[in-house]
C-alpha cells in the first residue's frame, strides 16, 4: 500500500528558517528540504512540550560560536590566531555544524536525525555542541597569539 501523502505544512517565512532549509537542501530539491524540516518540527513536537521553533532557535543559539582560530602567516611560521566570529558567519557555522552532525547519524530518516540533533543541541549536548567546544578550546589554547590578530 502506498504511503499517504502528508499535507504541506507552511513553515513561516522567518529568514533564519529559510536559510536553514536552503542549507538543508541538496541538489536543488527545496520541496524535499521543506518536508524534512516540517517533519523534524513534528518529531520535536511529539518528543517535548516546548514549541518546536523555540527548540530550533535555542539549538542554533547554543551551537553559535563566539570565537574561532584563523591561520596567520608571520615570518615563515603559521600561527593559529583566535578572532571573533562575525554574526553572519556565526549563523552559517551553527547551521553547518548541526546539519553535519545530523547527517553523520546513521539508521533513521533525516527528519528524525535532525530532530534528535536539534533536541540535543537545545539541551547543550550532542556532536554540534562538541564541535563548538573544540573550536573554543583551540582558541583558548592559542590565546597567546591573540595580539597578532590586530596587525
Amino acid at each position: 500500500m502506498a504511503k499517504p501523502i502528508k499535507p504541506y505544512i507552511p513553515v513561516g517565512s522567518d529568514p533564519l528558517t529559510e536559510k536553514f532549509i536552503n542549507c538543508l537542501m541538496q541538489q536543488g530539491k527545496k520541496s524535499v528540504a521543506r518536508r524534512i524540516f516540517a517533519d523534524t518540527l513534528e518529531v520535536i513536537k511529539t518528543r517535548t512540550k516546548d514549541p518546536p521553533l523555540e527548540v530550533f532557535s535555542k539549538a542554533l543559539l547554543n551551537v553559535t560560536p563566539l570565537i574561532e582560530v584563523r591561520p596567520k602567516r608571520i615570518a615563515g611560521s603559521v600561527y593559529q590566531v583566535p578572532v571573533e566570529v562575525t554574526p553572519k558567519r556565526q549563523v552559517a557555522l551553527s547551521i553547518r555544524w548541526i546539519l553535519d552532525a545530523a547527517r553523520s547519524r546513521k539508521g533513521v530518516p533525516m527528519a528524525h536525525k535532525l530532530a534528535l540533533e536539534l533536541l540535543d543541541a537545545s539541551a547543550d549536548q550532542g556532536s554540534a555542541i562538541k564541535k563548538k567546544q573544540d573550536v573554543l578550546k583551540m582558541a583558548q589554547a592559542n590565546k597567546a597569539f591573540a595580539h597578532l590578530a590586530k596587525s
